[in-house]
């Protein structure tokens, strides 16, 4: 069975996930690991690329001893440090960059770390968890439609990683579209539980992914000359286009407020309106209730207390004409 027929997580005695070999025309063939470890280029333009597990054992011995990486920069590649950064070490590009999880059961603010190296001749990646972005990138290279070299496979990469980022904010914006049309009839702790889901998803977002930006302008302006110029204009509308999602996260954060707000407000609203009909309604029936319990007090000289079913009566009627008044007297004091 090939490493192309195996999923990535079936993995466990290698550390290599998959390899290619760019053709230098978009395309690429698989290659293995005992390969990739003493791999050569047979002619100009091929480029090796192996997306490893960084939690395989003597991996990281692996990149000091046969690619000659320091010793620093290789316990950088196989640790568990996410922050996005990147920095130039010779003529080799480092950087560990955050890509959102789309694994099922995760959440958007769940990120993603992948470790990359590369020398221009060769592409190091590495993950901990599944990632999708390397997969992307693969099929688009097993497709023929892929990069042709270092510079160009660091640059889907990214684009890919962030690209995929709009599909969150996407969702978040659908979400609060929905809640917006909701009326405050619904459930308005479920909404604002919603809503306070979308501020702490944004808020994630935005703390993980605003160090990506300060990693892709290091690699914008500090890669090695095998870096060109196109690649670093690729890497410059990556920036712009990370830079465009980080304040559409502002603006959705800013939306979820507003919103939260507008339901707070309408539901203290429909609760002043509540009391207030109460408080009338007890108004109203407070003389009411007066003159009943003073006529119900089980002492002598009750008014009418001898005049048989005639008491009765006269007192709804006294009651009904009391009512009237009331009702009257608060209209006139636009009350009711």
């Amino acid at each position: 069975m090939t490493n192309e027929m195996l999923n990535d997580d079936d993995h466990r005695e290698l550390p290599l996930l998959f390899g290619r070999v760019l053709d230098g025309e978009g395309g690429a063939r698989e290659i293995g690991w005992e390969a990739a470890r003493d791999w050569q280029p047979a002619r100009n333009g091929e480029v090796l690329w192996v997306h490893l597990l960084r939690t395989h054992p003597g991996l990281e011995e692996w990149l000091m001893d046969d690619l000659t990486i320091s010793e620093p920069t290789a316990e950088l590649l196989t640790s568990d440090a996410t922050r996005p950064r990147a920095f130039r070490e010779g003529q080799a590009l480092v950087a560990t960059l955050r890509g959102i999880n789309f694994n099922p059961g995760a959440d958007p603010e769940d990120m993603l770390s992948m470790q990359l190296w590369s020398d221009g001749a060769r592409v190091i990646t590495l993950r901990r968890d599944p990632l999708q972005t390397p997969r992307l990138v693969r099929g688009d290279l097993d497709a023929g439609l892929g990069p042709v070299d270092a510079g160009s496979l660091v640059t889907a990469l990214t684009e890919h990683l962030i690209e995929r980022m709009s599909h969150a904010i996407v969702d978040m914006n659908a979400v609060i579209d929905e809640l917006e049309d909701e009326t405050i009839e619904s459930d308005a702790v479920e909404t604002l539980d919603k809503i306070a889901m979308i501020r702490r998803n944004c808020l994630a977002l935005k703390r993980h992914m605003s160090p990506q930006h300060e990693a892709l302008l290091a690699i914008a302006h500090g890669a090695p000359g095998w870096f060109e110029e196109h690649d670093r204009r690729e890497i410059a509308e990556s920036i712009a286009r990370l830079r465009r999602y980080l304040d559409d996260l502002d603006i959705s954060k800013e939306s979820a407020i507003v919103l939260q707000d507008d339901i707070r407000a309408r539901a203290a609203a429909n609760s002043q309106r509540t009391q207030y009909v109460l408080a009338v309604v007890a108004g109203i029936f407070l003389p009411l209730t007066f003159i009943t319990g003073l006529l119900g007090i089980n002492v002598g000289d009750i008014p009418l207390a001898e005049t048989g079913s005639h008491g009765f009566w006269i007192i709804c009627g006294l009651c009904a004409g009391l009512l009237v008044v009331e009702v009257l007297l608060l209209r006139r004091l636009k009350w009711v």
